[in-house]
This record gives C-alpha cells, sequence and structure tokens, in this order.
C-alpha cells in the first residue's frame, strides 16, 4: 500500500462522512482510480433515492461506467470505505475491477446495524429453501430468448 493509496482511500472515507452528514444513507463512501486519477466517486444515496441499490460501490461504479463510457473496469482500481454487501462484491466482479482496498470490515459495519451474513446463508439455500420465496416458472417461454442470444453474430460479448 502507497502514501497515494491512502490517499484515495481517506477520500472514500471523506465520501462516507459526506453522505452520513447530508442524510443520502448510511456511512459509506467509495473510489474508483484509474492510472492514479479519481474517475468517479459515490456515496451511500439509499434513502435519499429510495433505491435499495444506490450503495457507495454502486453508485461510483456507475458514473465510473458513464464517464469512461464502458461496462468494463478492468484497469480500475475501486476504494471503498467499508468491505462490500454481497450485491456490491457481485458488482465488483461484473466490472471486472483490477484490485479492490476496503478501510472497514464486513463485522464492523454489523455492529452498526449493516449485517450482510443473512444475505451470505441465502445464497447457499436452494431457490425454493430462501426466506424470500423463489420459483421458476415458463422456461420453457424464455428459453428462445437466449437461444436466439447464443446464435447472435453482432452480440457484445461481456
Amino acid at each position: 500500500m502507497t502514501e497515494e493509496d491512502k490517499n484515495f482511500m481517506r477520500r472514500a472515507i471523506s465520501l462516507a462522512q459526506e453522505g452520513m452528514n447530508a442524510n443520502a444513507g448510511g456511512p459509506f463512501g467509495a473510489v474508483v482510480v484509474k492510472n492514479g486519477e479519481i474517475i468517479a466517486e459515490g456515496y451511500n444515496k439509499v434513502t435519499s433515492t429510495n433505491d435499495p441499490t444506490a450503495h457507495a460501490e454502486v453508485t461510483a461504479i456507475r458514473k465510473a461506467c458513464e464517464n469512461l463510457k464502458t461496462f468494463q473496469l478492468d484497469d480500475c482500481i475501486l476504494y471503498t470505505s467499508c468491505e462490500p454487501c454481497p450485491m456490491c462484491l457481485g458488482a465488483i466482479y461484473w466490472a471486472r475491477f483490477k484490485k479492490v482496498y476496503y478501510a472497514l470490515e464486513q463485522t464492523d459495519a454489523a455492529t452498526i446495524g449493516f449485517d450482510d451474513a443473512f444475505i451470505y446463508k441465502e445464497i447457499e439455500l436452494q431457490p425454493e429453501n430462501r426466506s424470500i420465496p423463489f420459483a421458476a416458472i415458463l422456461r420453457e417461454e424464455a428459453l428462445p430468448v437466449f437461444q436466439e442470444w447464443d446464435k447472435k453474430e453482432n452480440r457484445t460479448k461481456y
């Protein structure tokens, strides 16, 4: 970890404070960096936007993709004030970051009411055994769309 890494993390922590002070959402901030330059920033806006997906990492990823005009951030680093939740972890992998730095851990978040352990447990369960019931329907009607995608020659791969 370099002094530059520490400065980017300090910015993510500052964004967490900024978002909290603005009553935008929980105390979380994130910064996307490419080649030593901040490309995008974000803080949690779940409650201010009524968007349960508006976590700091997701808001920063959305802005970074918009700014760079790409859906892959494989040459970027994410600095986030707290270890990402399962949703953000998924977004990080889909964006293909080359590295992630975080300040606080899941256990720190849990002590202030942001406990994601139940989601990790739910992921391991069969869909029909989850606390929110999941049921597969109309597979045969949906399958042709997937088959068409598989044959599509001009698709954008990801």
